[in-house]
């Protein structure tokens, strides 16, 4: 059994293995680990917040309950007896690679890839072009970027990209904030939306509509909007021809054309989507003032520029241009792929990566499952019959730096507090704590974080 270690001194022991990251990648990791060990395993999930679920909590947007509804299988992982939630333990600040190895068998890299790629562009850094990550973050109520970070104070948003995460910027700024009370958006930043002055949303993509990476589920969405008309201009939507394309990009472009042939119902917003554009510069004194473009076609499969250009008036420029991963302190990492290099999911002896660090931003949620498990079966396989190699304990370890983690039940006592928040707000089932001080003042007494749950949870489909 790959998960049965003899201990040379007697008596059989754990495998021990620190997960870097609870989001899906760590979680799923964890679960492949108890399931696959064969044998007794001990997997401590250390995360830099307070709160677990990663991407599901703070990359989501809050109007897709069934997408966010995988939490609640996250949930159960980490209630499996043998996993630990360790919250505000962060990996470069509060302990290392060499701690870890120190106490742990092998240690498993999941931190994902949540930095935005850069647009290349001259006026990329003036105040109101932003990351779309950021201002996903903000709706999210994630505690890096505080409530008041956006006013939605401009006419005119550029959304640059032509994917979910884009998709799901711009139904969130064309939507009343009545339409997302019913969500765990925190109160302030609904309060900024109900305020919000954006009259028209423009999303930008490179490529025709065949190129486009949003599904055809997210794209539909967006024609469902009840306060905003969706405009495509006729010609940019005919640039594709929809014979011989594989059966989800021909939905995205009848959708499109479909779109295009309609008459605009006169509601309170518009939103623009674009396509043959390229931003070539975003111009503005002191801030954003305007987006300038540049007409695009293809050449031998390369965008090139035709010398056509138009200026979008906005105050806003929003790039969803893809995601990177970040180095992490004493680990491999590649510039060339934003990944940390590894074979079948190892990178060096007891180190190991999952998720898009591992791979890259591609694929599901759900496709963090099979990555993890192939991650797993390569460390199990590694570390078979090997006798412990932990010579410390985390525990002790934070202690001494005075580090004292959120347990799982100091999680539960933050979602507690936010239920309470939505019931005393008359809003949904949850409303989001506005902050890190917040969710710290919400902790309740630290306790074990196994919970009696001895099955491994049922899995959700169709998670994006």
């Amino acid at each position: 059994m790959p998960g049965h270690r003899h201990n040379p001194l007697g008596g059989d022991v754990s495998l021990r293995v620190a997960v870097v990251g609870s989001g899906p990648a760590g979680l799923y990791t964890a679960e492949a680990l108890m399931k696959q060990a064969g044998g007794p395993v001990e997997v401590d999930v250390l995360e830099r917040l307070p709160t677990p679920y990663g991407l599901v909590r703070y990359g989501v947007a809050p109007d897709h309950t069934s997408i966010k509804s995988i939490a609640g299988y996250l949930r159960r992982v980490l209630e499996l007896p043998g996993v630990r939630f360790l919250g505000g333990v962060e990996f470069g600040r509060d302990v290392g690679r060499d701690d870890l190895l120190a106490c742990y068998d092998a240690v498993v890299y999941c931190t994902g890839a949540m930095v935005d790629r850069r647009l290349g562009i001259p006026g990329e850094d003036l105040p109101g072009s932003v990351a779309a990550t950021d201002f996903v973050n903000w709706y999210c109520g994630h505690p890096d970027v505080p409530a008041d970070r956006f006013v939605l104070d401009s006419p005119g948003v550029a959304v640059i990209g032509v994917g979910n995460v884009a998709v799901d910027v711009v139904r969130v700024l064309a939507k009343t904030a009545e339409e997302l009370r019913a969500t765990d958006v925190p109160e302030e930043v609904l309060a900024r939306l109900a305020a919000s002055r954006v009259e028209v949303v423009h999303m930008i993509g490179r490529r025709g509509p065949e190129h486009a990476k949003f599904t055809l589920k997210e794209l539909r969405e967006l024609g469902e909007l009840a306060n905003a008309d969706v405009c495509v201009r006729p010609e940019e939507a005919a640039a594709a021809g929809a014979e011989g394309l594989p059966r989800q990009v021909r939905g995205n472009v009848e959708v499109l054309r479909g779109w295009a042939a309609r008459t605009p119902a006169g509601r309170p917003r518009r939103v623009d989507v674009r396509f043959w554009l390229r931003p070539v510069e975003i111009v503005g004194r002191d801030r954003v003032e305007a987006l300038r473009l540049e007409r695009t076609r293809l050449a031998d499969g390369r965008v090139v520029g035709t010398g056509e250009f138009e200026t979008l008036p906005v105050g806003m420029v929003l790039r969803s241009v893809g995601y990177r991963s970040v180095p992490l302190p004493g680990v491999p990492f590649s510039e060339a792929t934003m990944t940390v290099p590894n074979e079948a999911g190892r990178v060096r002896d007891r180190e190991y990566v999952a998720g898009w660090l591992k791979r890259g931003p591609s694929g599901v949620i759900g496709t963090n499952k099979s990555d993890a498990a192939e991650t797993v079966r390569t460390l199990l396989a590694d570390l078979a019959g090997r006798p412990p190699a932990r010579r410390a304990d985390l525990d002790a370890l934070l202690a001494l730096r005075g580090v004292t983690p959120v347990a799982y039940s100091g999680w539960l006592s933050i979602e507690a507090a936010e239920a309470a928040l939505a019931r005393a707000l008359g809003r949904g089932e949850r409303v989001k704590l506005p902050g890190l001080a917040a969710m710290l003042a919400a902790l309740g007494e630290p306790g074990a974080c196994a919970v009696p749950e001895a099955d491994a949870p049922a899995d959700p489909a169709g998670a994006r």
